[in-house]
């Protein structure tokens, strides 16, 4: 089947739909949503929405937070499979045991978790505010789960004491500071930006530490013409599509979600079709996980 804009423009209307896509998801899928934007920009935007069902084209994680913000709507996420194997390094069972480990520190979880370890943690954060929420806490202690990366980043702005956990993005770990070096040489003048889910010896290489969102923002003010990008390979899709007058290269070779890169236009038409596949989350769980956020919010 040929799929175009009126075609969803049609089904959106009957369903009173809205489709949102995250910014690693394929070309053809970024087309044709809504929206698109990073985990909870886009859980954000699922909130003020007057739409009943919002098809999150993500992985679960990300669908689950939609849910948890607004849990009157039908959130659908086209791919069941599509999950997120940095959430998936922590479980419940692993919060209640550093519970027990660390009894006076705060828990601080990344968005990148599972609902139910969201629902046994203090406060929430995104890559971009992490600095700051983990700063406006009262412990001098924080555990922070699950990327070793972000919090690596986190501790060098921050005097608290920082418990990382081993948990990691596959994607942004390929990254090496040798194609740092490599890439230096070959085109001196341009700025280097990564994600702060990268190693460390990349991060302090590069010229700036930014999220997903920050990346888009610095790149529409900045005077330069020429920047390699540190994070999965779908983003640079956007800021070509955003910025057709300035030039983008992947800091060495394409790094691909492939849990991103699961859905295609034909799982959204299904899943807009056939309401596939719901995001079942219980009362107890969504008004748990509610609070670290509302917390998060308020900062």
């Amino acid at each position: 089947m040929q799929f175009n804009n009126k075609i969803f423009l049609k089904l959106k209307k009957e369903k009173n739909a809205i489709i949102i896509a995250h910014n690693y998801q394929i070309p053809e899928v970024q087309d044709i949503a809504d929206f698109v934007g990073d985990s909870l920009e886009l859980s954000k935007i699922s909130n003020e929405s007057k739409a009943s069902t919002i098809v999150f084209c993500g992985v679960r994680f990300m669908a689950e937070t939609a849910k948890i913000l607004s849990p009157e709507k039908t959130v659908l996420l086209p791919v069941k499979d599509a999950g997120c194997p940095m959430a998936d390094q922590i479980s419940k069972e692993e919060i209640i045991r550093l519970r027990k480990k660390y009894p006076d520190a705060a828990f601080v979880a990344y968005v990148n978790t599972n609902a139910d370890v969201k629902a046994l943690v203090d406060i929430c954060c995104t890559s971009s505010n992490a600095i700051k929420v983990v700063n406006s806490l009262k412990e001098n202690q924080i555990v922070f789960i699950p990327d070793r990366n972000l919090a690596h980043w986190v501790s060098l702005h921050t005097d608290k004491k920082i418990v990382s956990y081993s948990g990691f993005c596959y994607v942004h770990q390929k990254f090496k500071i040798s194609e740092i070096i490599k890439i230096k040489r070959e085109h001196p003048d341009a700025e280097i930006l990564v994600h702060p889910e990268t190693p460390p010896d990349v991060l302090k290489e590069a010229d700036f530490v930014l999220s997903t969102s920050g990346i888009l923002k610095h790149v529409k003010k900045s005077n330069k013409n020429k920047f390699i990008i540190g994070t999965e390979s779908g983003l640079i899709y956007r800021l070509r599509k955003e910025n057709p007058y300035k030039n983008f290269y992947s800091l060495g070779t394409p790094k691909i979600c492939f849990n991103m890169k699961k859905t295609s236009i034909n799982d959204v038409y299904n899943s807009l079709i056939n309401n596939k596949y719901e995001i079942i989350l219980s009362p107890e769980i969504i008004k748990n996980a509610k609070k670290p956020f509302e917390r998060m919010v308020k900062i």
